[in-house]
Protein backbone atom coordinates (compact mmCIF):
# COMPACT_ATOMS: atom_id res chain seq x y z
CA UNK A 1 0.00 0.00 0.00
CA UNK A 2 2.75 2.21 0.80
CA UNK A 3 3.76 1.64 -2.73
CA UNK A 4 0.46 2.94 -3.79
CA UNK A 5 1.14 6.41 -2.07
CA UNK A 6 4.69 6.62 -3.45
CA UNK A 7 4.04 6.30 -6.88
CA UNK A 8 2.38 9.58 -7.40
CA UNK A 9 5.62 10.99 -6.55
CA UNK A 10 8.16 9.04 -8.68
CA UNK A 11 9.53 11.94 -10.38
CA UNK A 12 10.13 13.43 -7.67
CA UNK A 13 11.87 10.74 -6.18
CA UNK A 14 13.88 10.40 -9.33
CA UNK A 15 15.11 14.05 -8.69
CA UNK A 16 16.26 13.20 -5.07
CA UNK A 17 18.21 9.96 -6.06
CA UNK A 18 19.87 12.10 -9.01
CA UNK A 19 20.39 15.08 -6.35
CA UNK A 20 21.74 12.91 -3.70
CA UNK A 21 23.85 10.80 -6.32
CA UNK A 22 25.60 14.34 -7.20
CA UNK A 23 26.19 15.63 -3.87
CA UNK A 24 27.53 13.00 -2.86
CA UNK A 25 29.59 12.49 -6.02
CA UNK A 26 31.26 15.98 -5.78
CA UNK A 27 31.93 15.14 -2.06
CA UNK A 28 34.23 12.05 -3.05
CA UNK A 29 35.92 14.00 -6.02
CA UNK A 30 36.79 17.21 -3.54
CA UNK A 31 39.70 14.91 -1.92
CA UNK A 32 41.49 13.83 -5.10
CA UNK A 33 41.47 17.50 -6.26
CA UNK A 34 42.89 18.59 -2.90
CA UNK A 35 45.15 16.16 -3.43
CA UNK A 36 46.66 18.22 -6.67
CA UNK A 37 47.45 20.82 -4.06
CA UNK A 38 48.87 19.13 -2.00
CA UNK A 39 51.46 17.77 -4.29
CA UNK A 40 51.90 21.07 -5.71
CA UNK A 41 52.62 22.29 -2.45
CA UNK A 42 55.10 19.31 -1.20
CA UNK A 43 57.35 20.03 -4.79
CA UNK A 44 57.36 23.52 -3.64
CA UNK A 45 58.40 23.21 -0.37
CA UNK A 46 61.17 20.39 -2.08
CA UNK A 47 61.86 22.72 -4.73
CA UNK A 48 63.13 25.37 -2.06
CA UNK A 49 64.55 22.93 0.31
CA UNK A 50 67.22 21.93 -2.71
CA UNK A 51 67.69 24.92 -4.10
CA UNK A 52 66.45 24.88 -7.39
CA UNK A 53 64.97 28.52 -6.93
CA UNK A 54 61.26 27.48 -7.73
CA UNK A 55 59.20 28.10 -4.64
CA UNK A 56 55.92 27.40 -3.38
CA UNK A 57 53.10 27.73 -6.64
CA UNK A 58 50.37 29.96 -4.38
CA UNK A 59 48.57 30.66 -7.47
CA UNK A 60 47.98 27.20 -8.76
CA UNK A 61 47.26 26.24 -5.21
CA UNK A 62 44.59 29.19 -5.01
CA UNK A 63 42.89 27.96 -8.19
CA UNK A 64 42.28 24.48 -6.63
CA UNK A 65 41.01 25.94 -3.33
CA UNK A 66 38.70 27.98 -5.50
CA UNK A 67 37.75 25.25 -7.43
CA UNK A 68 36.97 23.26 -3.95
CA UNK A 69 34.94 25.78 -2.24
CA UNK A 70 32.63 25.86 -5.42
CA UNK A 71 32.25 22.21 -5.85
CA UNK A 72 31.58 21.83 -1.95
CA UNK A 73 29.17 24.43 -2.24
CA UNK A 74 27.47 22.53 -5.23
CA UNK A 75 27.41 19.45 -3.10
CA UNK A 76 25.69 21.25 -0.23
CA UNK A 77 23.46 23.13 -2.71
CA UNK A 78 22.30 19.75 -4.45
CA UNK A 79 22.38 18.01 -0.56
CA UNK A 80 20.38 21.10 0.49
CA UNK A 81 17.83 20.64 -2.81
CA UNK A 82 17.56 16.86 -2.55
CA UNK A 83 16.40 17.25 0.99
CA UNK A 84 13.74 19.88 0.64
CA UNK A 85 12.33 17.97 -2.07
CA UNK A 86 12.16 14.85 0.14
CA UNK A 87 10.66 16.98 3.04
CA UNK A 88 7.63 18.11 0.95
CA UNK A 89 7.01 14.95 -0.37
CA UNK A 90 7.08 13.25 2.96
CA UNK A 91 4.66 15.71 4.69
CA UNK A 92 2.65 15.13 1.58
CA UNK A 93 2.07 11.60 2.03
CA UNK A 94 1.95 11.68 5.81
CA UNK A 95 -1.19 14.54 4.73
CA UNK A 96 -2.97 11.49 3.02
CA UNK A 97 -2.12 9.01 5.34
CA UNK A 98 -3.86 11.21 7.88
CA UNK A 99 -6.88 12.39 5.74
CA UNK A 100 -7.51 8.65 4.77
CA UNK A 101 -7.06 7.30 8.16
CA UNK A 102 -9.77 9.68 9.17
CA UNK A 103 -12.02 8.81 6.64
CA UNK A 104 -11.62 5.27 7.76
CA UNK A 105 -11.57 6.63 10.90
CA UNK A 106 -15.48 7.79 10.24
CA UNK A 107 -17.30 5.45 8.41
CA UNK A 108 -16.07 3.16 10.94
CA UNK A 109 -18.72 1.87 13.37
CA UNK A 110 -18.90 2.29 17.10
CA UNK A 111 -19.13 -1.36 17.88
CA UNK A 112 -15.37 -1.03 16.77
CA UNK A 113 -14.23 1.14 19.14
CA UNK A 114 -15.61 -0.32 22.01
CA UNK A 115 -13.92 -3.28 21.68
CA UNK A 116 -10.44 -2.03 20.44
CA UNK A 117 -8.02 -0.40 22.73
CA UNK A 118 -7.84 3.40 22.65
CA UNK A 119 -4.22 3.47 22.43
CA UNK A 120 -4.40 1.06 19.35
CA UNK A 121 -6.22 3.43 17.91
CA UNK A 122 -4.30 6.60 18.60
CA UNK A 123 -1.02 4.93 18.25
CA UNK A 124 -1.65 4.11 14.48
CA UNK A 125 -3.02 7.62 14.02
CA UNK A 126 0.30 9.07 15.17
CA UNK A 127 3.24 6.32 15.53
CA UNK A 128 2.91 5.03 12.66
CA UNK A 129 2.67 7.71 10.25
CA UNK A 130 5.27 9.65 11.87
CA UNK A 131 7.34 6.19 11.77
CA UNK A 132 6.55 6.33 8.13
CA UNK A 133 7.04 9.56 7.48
CA UNK A 134 10.76 10.00 9.42
CA UNK A 135 11.42 6.71 7.67
CA UNK A 136 10.74 8.69 4.26
CA UNK A 137 12.50 11.65 5.34
CA UNK A 138 15.71 10.42 6.52
CA UNK A 139 16.59 6.48 5.96
CA UNK A 140 15.79 6.81 2.11
CA UNK A 141 18.63 9.63 1.72
CA UNK A 142 20.87 8.01 4.07
CA UNK A 143 20.78 4.87 1.61
CA UNK A 144 21.23 6.18 -1.47
CA UNK A 145 24.19 8.40 -0.39
CA UNK A 146 25.79 5.53 1.90
CA UNK A 147 25.54 3.23 -1.46
CA UNK A 148 26.98 6.18 -3.32
CA UNK A 149 29.86 7.04 -1.15
CA UNK A 150 30.66 3.18 -1.02
CA UNK A 151 30.75 2.69 -5.12
CA UNK A 152 32.44 6.28 -5.18
CA UNK A 153 35.39 5.83 -2.86
CA UNK A 154 35.58 2.31 -4.27
CA UNK A 155 36.07 4.20 -7.80
CA UNK A 156 38.67 7.34 -6.52
CA UNK A 157 40.76 4.31 -4.61
CA UNK A 158 40.95 2.37 -7.78
CA UNK A 159 41.77 5.45 -9.90
CA UNK A 160 44.74 6.28 -6.87
CA UNK A 161 46.31 3.01 -7.06
CA UNK A 162 44.36 -0.60 -7.79
CA UNK A 163 47.22 -2.29 -5.71
CA UNK A 164 46.26 -0.26 -2.73
CA UNK A 165 42.66 -0.60 -2.92
CA UNK A 166 42.95 -4.57 -3.91
CA UNK A 167 45.42 -5.39 -0.04
CA UNK A 168 42.91 -2.50 1.50
CA UNK A 169 39.94 -4.79 0.17
CA UNK A 170 41.24 -8.40 1.19
CA UNK A 171 42.15 -6.53 4.85
CA UNK A 172 38.32 -5.86 5.16
CA UNK A 173 37.22 -9.01 4.00
CA UNK A 174 39.49 -10.87 6.64
CA UNK A 175 38.64 -8.49 9.22
CA UNK A 176 34.35 -9.18 8.39
CA UNK A 177 35.63 -12.78 8.59
CA UNK A 178 37.33 -12.66 12.23
CA UNK A 179 34.56 -10.47 13.44
CA UNK A 180 31.74 -12.55 12.27
CA UNK A 181 33.66 -16.04 13.44
CA UNK A 182 34.03 -14.22 17.08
Amino acid sequence: KLLQYLRSYRWQFLIVIIFAIASTVFSIVGPKILGKATTKLFEGVVAQFSGSGEGIDFVFIGNIMLMLVGLYLISSLFSYIQGWILSGVSMKITYRFRKDIAEKINRMPLRYFDGTNQGEVLSRVTNDVDTVSQTLNQSLTQMITSVTTVIGVLIMMLSISWVMTLITLIILNFGLLLSACS
